[in-house]
C-alpha cells in the first residue's frame, strides 16, 4: 500500500497556490475543479480494470471510451470539417499529456466535460450535472493537469486516494451559506466510536455536507471486521490511527457495506458533488447522496423505494446540521415543525429523531443554545427527546473545536428512538487533542476524548459509581432546583450524570455545565473561554428571540 506521502501534500498544496495565485481564490469551487480532474484521471483505470475483470469472466464490456462523437467546438477539429471524434480521445492519457494552453483549455471546457457529463447521466448520481471547468486561464489550467498527472493517483490505494481528497477538502475554510462547515475529523471519529455502527445496519447524514461522518463509519466498520494482519496504523493530522482492510468480511457482508449501508443528502450541488468524489475515491462509488432539503421536502413510500432508501427508518443517524440557519416558515414541511420555530437546528434534530427505527441510535452535534435555549419551541423538543426517547449522554466540546469555520460553543447530543430518559451522562471535554487555537490543526498531548468515550462506554459501571456520591435523591418528582442540591462532595471526574426529574425541575436544560457538582477548586478558577462561550450561546440566543419577535411583529403589521 502506498500511503499519503509529504510530496503528495506538497503537490496539492502547490495545486492550491497555483489557483490562488492565478486569480481563482474559492476553495470550494477549487476543491470541486480539482475533484472534476480526480474523476477524469481515474476513470480511465477503472474502465481499464473493469475490463480485463469482464476477459477473465469472460464476461461482455463495452468500454466507456469505445466508439465515437460528435465535436461540440469545432475549434476542436484535427482536420479540416471533421465533425466526430473517437471516444478514446476523452482519456486522460491521451489530452492531458499531449494538450496544453489555449486547446487544452477548448477542450477540456467544449468537449471533455460534456463527454462525461452524459457518461455520468448513467451513474446513481450524476455528480457532473451542471458540472462546468472554472479553470479556463491556459498557464493555470496546464500546469494543475500537469501536477494531478504526477499524483500517479492510480497506483494509490482506496484508502489513500481518500485522505488525497481530505487534504483538498481541508483547505475550505470558511463556512456554507446555510451556516454548514467541515467537522473536524478527530471529532468525528470520537462520534463513530461511540455510536459503534455494525455491519448490517444502515448509517444516514440528512446533512453530508463532504461525507466525513459516512467516511467514518465505513473506516470504522471494516477495522472492527479486519485481522491482525489486515490491520495497519497510520499518521493523520499529526495522530497515529488504526486502519483496517476488513479482511474478516464475507463477500455477501462486503456487498452490503457497498451498497445498502450508507445513505446522505446535502441542500448544496457542489457539497454533493465533493461528498460523492470522497466516497468514490474510497471505493463507494454506489452511494447516494441525494441533493435535497430535508426541512422543505419529503418523500412517499414510493418514491424512496425508487431511490433505494430503506423502508421503516435507520438503524444509526450521524450528523453535524447547519447551525444559525432559517428556513422560509412556509416551506417548512408539517413532519418536521416544532411549534412555529424556523431554527435549523432545531428543525434537523426533530428530523434525524423521526428518521430512526425504533431503537435506532443517532448523534447530532448542536449549538450550545439548542440546550438550554428558553424559546417554547426549545423546551417543547427537549422535553420531547427527554419524555418519549432515550437521551444517553450529552458530551460538551470545548470552545474553538471549529476554528478556523466558528467559535460557537458546541456539543454532541447522544439518544436512542423510544423508551424514555432515566439517567442523563454529561461529558466534558477541555481537551480534544488539537491546540485551541485559530486555525486548530496543531496537535497536543492533552486529549479528554479517549478517556470520556470509554466512560460512555462503560456507563451502568460509571452510574453505579456516581450514586456512591450522590445517592438518589429520596422523594421522586420533587426535583432539585438549585436550591435543592445536596451539599457539595469532592468529585473532580470529568462526567456526572443528572435524574429525569432533576432535568424537569430545571425546563430540561441539557447544559452540562448546569449540573456539574463543582468541587470549591473548581468554583474558584472556572475556565474564562468557557464563560466566554456561554455568554456568546445566550447573546446568540437573545438575537434569535429579537429576530422572531420581529417576525411575529411583522405578521401583526
Amino acid at each position: 500500500k502506498m500511503p499519503l506521502t509529504p510530496d503528495m501534500r506538497r503537490a496539492i498544496d502547490q495545486i492550491r497556490d497555483y489557483l490562488f495565485g492565478g486569480g481563482y481564490p474559492d476553495p470550494v469551487s477549487n476543491a470541486e475543479q480539482l475533484s472534476f480532474l480526480f474523476f477524469f484521471y481515474l476513470i480511465e483505470g477503472i474502465d481499464a480494470e473493469n475490463q480485463a475483470r469482464a476477459k477473465v469472466l469472460k464476461q461482455p464490456y463495452e468500454s466507456l471510451f469505445a466508439g465515437e462523437r460528435s465535436l461540440r467546438n469545432p475549434q476542436n477539429a484535427t482536420t479540416p470539417g471533421q465533425a466526430h471524434v473517437a471516444c478514446t480521445q476523452f482519456r486522460w492519457s491521451v489530452w492531458a499529456r499531449g494538450l496544453s494552453g489555449p486547446a487544452l483549455v477548448r477542450w477540456v471546457r467544449d468537449e471533455v466535460f460534456p463527454f462525461f457529463a452524459d457518461l455520468a447521466g448513467d451513474a446513481a448520481v450524476n455528480f457532473m450535472h451542471g458540472a462546468r471547468l472554472v479553470i479556463d486561464e491556459p498557464t493555470v489550467l496546464t500546469q494543475v493537469v500537469t501536477l494531478v498527472d504526477g499524483l500517479h493517483l492510480d497506483r494509490a490505494d482506496a484508502d489513500t486516494k481518500g485522505d488525497l481528497f481530505e487534504h483538498v477538502l481541508k483547505q475550505i475554510k470558511q463556512a456554507g451559506e446555510l451556516g454548514q462547515f467541515r467537522t473536524p475529523r478527530h471529532i468525528i471519529r470520537a462520534i463513530v466510536q461511540m455510536m459503534d455502527p455494525q455491519i448490517g445496519e444502515t448509517v444516514y447524514d440528512p446533512a453530508a455536507g463532504t461525507a466525513g461522518f459516512l467516511v467514518a463509519a465505513y473506516n470504522h466498520i471494516r477495522l472492527a471486521n479486519s485481522s491482525p494482519a489486515g490491520t495497519q496504523t497510520v499518521e493523520l493530522d499529526g495522530k497515529p490511527q488504526q486502519r483496517g482492510l476488513g479482511d474478516l468480511l464475507s463477500a455477501a457482508q462486503t456487498a452490503t457495506l457497498h451498497n445498502r449501508t450508507f445513505y446522505g443528502n446535502d441542500v448544496d450541488p457542489k457539497m454533493v458533488r465533493l461528498a460523492t468524489m470522497n466516497l468514490t475515491l474510497r471505493g463507494l462509488p454506489n452511494v447516494r447522496i441525494l441533493l435535497r432539503n430535508v426541512l422543505t421536502t419529503t418523500l412517499d413510500a414510493e418514491r424512496k423505494a425508487a431511490l433505494g432508501l430503506p423502508e421503516g427508518g435507520y438503524h444509526v443517524v450521524l450528523a453535524n446540521p447547519p447551525f444559525s440557519g432559517r428556513v422560509d416558515r412556509d416551506r417548512i414541511v408539517d413532519d418536521v415543525k416544532v411549534g412555529s420555530t424556523t431554527a435549523t437546528e432545531l428543525l434537523f434534530l426533530k428530523y434525524m429523531v423521526d428518521s430512526l427505527r425504533p431503537g435506532g441510535r443517532c448523534a447530532v452535534i448542536v449549538p450550545e443554545g439548542v440546550l438550554f435555549g428558553s424559546t417554547g419551541a426549545h423546551k417543547e423538543l427537549r422535553r420531547q427527546l427527554i419524555e418519549n426517547h432515550s437521551v444517553q449522554a450529552v458530551l460538551s466540546l470545548p470552545g474553538g473545536v471549529f476554528q478556523p469555520y466558528s467559535g460557537v460553543k458546541t456539543s454532541v447530543l447522544f439518544l436512542r428512538r423510544g423508551g424514555s430518559t432515566q439517567e442523563l451522562l454529561f461529558l466534558h471535554a477541555d481537551n480534544d487533542g488539537y491546540r485551541l487555537d485559530a486555525n486548530h490543526d496543531v496537535a497536543i498531548a492533552q486529549d479528554d476524548l479517549p478517556a470520556l468515550m470509554a466512560a460512555y462506554r462503560s456507563r451502568d459501571e460509571r452510574l453505579a459509581e456516581w450514586r456512591q456520591v450522590f445517592p438518589p435523591l429520596p422523594r421522586a418528582g420533587e426535583g432539585r432546583g438549585e436550591g435543592q442540591r445536596p451539599p457539595p462532595a469532592e468529585w473532580n471526574h470529568n462526567w456526572w450524570f443528572a435524574d429525569t426529574a432533576t432535568l424537569r425541575a430545571n425546563d430540561f436544560n441539557l447544559s452540562a455545565g448546569r449540573y456539574r457538582p463543582l468541587s470549591q477548586a473548581q468554583v474558584e478558577h472556572q475556565d474564562p473561554r468557557e464563560l466566554l462561550a456561554e455568554l456568546a450561546a445566550i447573546e446568540a440566543e437573545i438575537a434569535e428571540e429579537v429576530e422572531a419577535l420581529r417576525a411575529v411583529l411583522g405578521e401583526v403589521a
